[in-house]
Parts: structure tokens; C-alpha cells; sequence
């Protein structure tokens, strides 16, 4: 019978029969969306989520800079300029079972709503809620509840639902022409790559392992081969398909390669994955939003399974990732015409340790 445990990024996990890694993905399933009036109430749907009015101020982001889901939810909110209408609490990258705490915070308070953990946001709105306590979750700040922690579709959300309070010229991260397509590379990245190194990670067996680890290899083969003849993964400029896929490579060399034994080797010795990477992380929004020190203080400290000395490593030296990254013979460029780059970060959104990628 599988055995149900829960990793310390708050995460329930299935250790199936023959040891893989088998993610929980039940989340609160419920939207913030436009056609609810402002100021009301969430209303229930018949699935039995509740859908919530788009309103400035109301909510809150609760992210981490540690962790890959929270970080391309941070990410779109940057690029389509979101931050005066929705603020960011940012919680530590350290924890236990518990939950993730906002002790970067004075008092280790968040101070737009009061909260210690995360966890305290699951409880007052669901006594006995039995899942794992995750980030990214958008918290009504009022009342300090949970309202999702859905982290595929907060994304959308933002491109589709709060249209109306995007930055002027910000991207279109989901056109209409390509959403097919963003959808089924998101799907396809979800379980073989964003997945796919947790599976190594987690592996209760060498069989386990071994399967996951040629499962990874053989998709990000795939990547490096479309990233010859393309500049981006959905047509010819920056979309959803490219932010879902960052988070994971950003931390690979530093992180995964190692501590979840992806070992073949390096994205930096993959020329086109690693330039596509340069790319996006001399982007705003992408590489000004990558802490890569609390990257590594979450995995190697929070896995004590893996880890179980919780010596963080000083490398690798990530500086390339701020080289020229020749690319521009391929068609396109980060943003269409008429698109414009978010602008510098607000007061107190900077990372704390913009040094740490040349460790």
C-alpha cells in the first residue's frame, strides 16, 4: 500500500510500491476572477469551489523566493506590472513541518497580515485542513484567510482576470492564438521536468531512480534540441510556456544537479538550454526576482532525508548567467513590439542576497 508523507515544502507526497515519487496535487481549487462584483462575497460554484471579485488591495501573494511553484507566480506578477494592486508577502526559505514562516519580517510577522506562518492562513479559514500548507497562495488580507493555492492556475489568472490593472504596455503572456500550446507544454513541463526532478529526488528505489532520471534526461534532450531553431517555447516572444520552465532550470546547476542527483550534467554544458537561461534571467522580472542563496538554504537545510547535515554548498559560480547570450539570430525577442520590460522593482521587493549567484 503507498505510504502518504509530507516533504518539507509542504507538499504531500506518495511513495508508491516500487519507490517513485508521486506528487499530491489536490489544492484549493477556488479563482479570483472579474465577472463577480467587487466587494462581494466569494460565491459558490457547483463544484463546490468559490469564485472571488478581481479587487485592488484585497489580496495578498504569499510566495517564497526557495520555491520553483511560488516562483513563476512572482514572476508574472512582475512582467504584467501587478504589484500596486495585489502585494507580495514573502516568506523565509527555512522551516519545518510546520510551514513556511515570514521571518525575514520584524517581529516574523508578515506585516500586511499579521501572520507567523503560512499555516495560520490555512487554519483560519479551514480548521481541519488536512493538505499540505504551500506556496504560492493568494491570501485575503482582511480577514487573513487562504483563498487559493492553486499555483496553476494563479498564473492565468493574473494574465486573464486582472487584465484590466495590467502595467501600460505589458506582454500578453497567454495570447489566444497559442494557448493550446502553452497548455500542452505546461502539462508536458509539469510532469516530465518541473516534476521530473522532484521524481529523482525522492526516489524510494534505484529502479525508481533510474526510471525518473532517463524520464528527465530524455525531456531535457527534447529542450535543447527546439531550443536550436527556437528562441522561446511558444512562438516568438516570452509567454506562460517560458516562466513555468525558468524556475526549474534556474535552480538546476545550483541545486539539482547535486541535491536531487540530476547528475549527467550541467545546464550551463547544454548551449542552448543554458543561452535560453541567460536570456531570461537578464530579463526583468526573471533573474532580478532569483535569490539563489535561499534557493539553496531551502533544499539543502529543509530535506533533512537528503541532506541530513544541512551543510549548504558555497557553488557554483552562476555568473555566467550574466554573459552575452547569443541568441538574437533566432526569430523573435523577449517582448513584441510596443511591449515594454517592467520597470525597476518596488521598495523592498529587491533580493536580499543579489550577490549569491556568483558563489
Amino acid at each position: 500500500m503507498a505510504t502518504i508523507d509530507k516533504d518539507w515544502d509542504g507538499n504531500a507526497q506518495n511513495a508508491s510500491p516500487d519507490g517513485e515519487f508521486v506528487r499530491d496535487t489536490t489544492y484549493i481549487e477556488d479563482r479570483i476572477v472579474s465577472d463577480v462584483p467587487a466587494q462581494s462575497a466569494p460565491v459558490p460554484q457547483e463544484d463546490g469551489t468559490f469564485h472571488w471579485p478581481v479587487e485592488p488591495g484585497r489580496y495578498r501573494l504569499m510566495a517564497a523566493r526557495a520555491c520553483p511553484w511560488a516562483h513563476r507566480a512572482v514572476i508574472t506578477r512582475r512582467l504584467l506590472g501587478l504589484e500596486n494592486v495585489m502585494s507580495q508577502g514573502l516568506a523565509g526559505p527555512t522551516h519545518d513541518w510546520r510551514s513556511w514562516v515570514f521571518d525575514l519580517d520584524p517581529d516574523e510577522k508578515d506585516p500586511a497580515t499579521g501572520l507567523h506562518r503560512l499555516r495560520e492562513a490555512y487554519l483560519n479559514r479551514f480548521p481541519d485542513y488536512p493538505r499540505g500548507i504551500t506556496v504560492p497562495a493568494i491570501v485575503e488580507v482582511e480577514s487573513a484567510k487562504v483563498v487559493t493555492n492553486h499555483f496553476p492556475s494563479i498564473p492565468v489568472d493574473m494574465q486573464i482576470q486582472w487584465k484590466n490593472y495590467h502595467r501600460d504596455h505589458a506582454p500578453d503572456l497567454y495570447p489566444e492564438h497559442l494557448r493550446s500550446r502553452i497548455d500542452e507544454l505546461a502539462s508536458w513541463l509539469f510532469k516530465e521536468v518541473n516534476n521530473g526532478v522532484y521524481r529523482c529526488g525522492f526516489a524510494g528505489s534505484q529502479d525508481a531512480y533510474e526510471a525518473a532520471y532517463h524520464r528527465l534526461w530524455s525531456a531535457l534532450d527534447w529542450l535543447e534540441e527546439h531550443l536550436s531553431t527556437h528562441r522561446f517555447l511558444a512562438g516568438e516572444h516570452i509567454t506562460l510556456a517560458d516562466v513555468y520552465l525558468y524556475p526549474t532550470l534556474v535552480r538546476f546547476d545550483p541545486v539539482y544537479v547535486g541535491h536531487f542527483k540530476c547528475s549527467r550534467n550541467r545546464i550551463a554544458q547544454m548551449p542552448n538550454l543554458f543561452g535560453y537561461l541567460q536570456e531570461l534571467f537578464q530579463t526583468p522580472g526573471f533573474g532580478d526576482t532569483t535569490d539563489f542563496q535561499e534557493i539553496k538554504e531551502h533544499y539543502y537545510y529543509t530535506h533533512g532525508e537528503i541532506n541530513p547535515t544541512r551543510v549548504v554548498p558555497l557553488g557554483p559560480d552562476m555568473s555566467g548567467l550574466v554573459e552575452p547570450h547569443g541568441r538574437e539570430h533566432l526569430p523573435g525577442s523577449p517582448f513584441a513590439p510596443g511591449v515594454t520590460p517592467p520597470g525597476p522593482l518596488p521598495a523592498g521587493e529587491e533580493v536580499k542576497h543579489p550577490e549569491a549567484f556568483q558563489k
